[in-house]
């Protein structure tokens, strides 16, 4: 994995692994990536795109992706994400996913809040 970037904008990149498949996530019984590991990833870029204070953190509220191609295991994976929108503790992010030969695999949006990472925690309840 690697990831690059600034405020702003962001890529992370992976190697697709027989851990990252749909069968072995439990999204299908395929061995492709799984729309949960992709979709993480994206989300991982968005966070590398922010450029938050240490008391600071962002949780995702809101995803409209679209998986458009298969990708096997050993496929290397460009996840970016790009901040288009902030207003107040909401920023939006345009995300892609593109494979090693520039297919297209993913595209659409993410939505983030920016939150105090105690007081965040400080409303979790507690598990019994």
């Amino acid at each position: 994995m690697s990831v690059a970037g600034d405020a702003g904008h962001a890529t992370v990149t992976h190697t697709v692994g027989p851990e990252h498949t749909a069968r072995a996530v439990g999204s299908g019984d395929l061995e492709v990536l799984g729309t949960p590991v992709l979709l993480a990833w994206l989300e991982e870029a968005t966070c590398a795109a922010l450029d938050l204070e240490d008391s600071q953190t962002s949780v995702g509220t809101r995803v409209e992706v679209q998986h458009l191609a298969a990708s096997g295991v050993g496929a290397t994976i460009t996840a970016a994400a790009s901040l288009t929108q902030r207003d107040g503790r909401m920023v939006i992010f345009e995300v892609s996913a593109r494979d090693g030969n520039e297919v297209l695999v993913a595209s659409g949006q993410v939505r983030r809040i920016v939150v105090e990472r105690e007081r965040f925690l400080s409303r979790v309840p507690p598990v019994d």
